[in-house]
């Protein structure tokens, strides 16, 4: 379909806009889980050996807080690795979630 269009215009078509609204896209909760899950735990693991190879004396307070709720996780190299576990599992379970949902609302609204 060839439209021609003149200087500083948008170009007219003929399609129907119903048919675009009609369509809503329903989210993959594994693959979406897998990207937060992935993205918060490269997070953690970055933040964390970061402040070990900084170093300092007060090796990351504010972030040893993360043991708090992450059990076995502290401010070294192994503690990064258990940090970008846990915060694996709750991105992945965060973006699983998320994507169910979305998805029961689309469904509920298109009945």
């Amino acid at each position: 379909m060839t439209v021609k269009a003149e200087e500083g215009t948008l170009p007219k078509t003929d399609w129907d806009e119903e048919e675009f609204t009609g369509e809503i896209v329903r989210l993959n909760g594994a693959i979406l889980g897998l990207v937060l899950g992935l993205m918060a735990g490269v997070i953690v693991f970055l933040a964390t050996n970061l402040l070990v190879v900084q170093g300092g004396e007060p090796l990351g307070p504010h972030l040893a807080l993360l043991g708090e709720f992450f059990y076995g996780y502290s401010v070294s190299f192994v503690g990064s690795l258990i940090g970008s576990a846990y915060a694996f599992v709750l991105g992945y379970l965060a973006g699983w979630s998320t994507a169910r949902t979305y998805n029961w609302i689309v469904a509920f609204r298109n009945r």
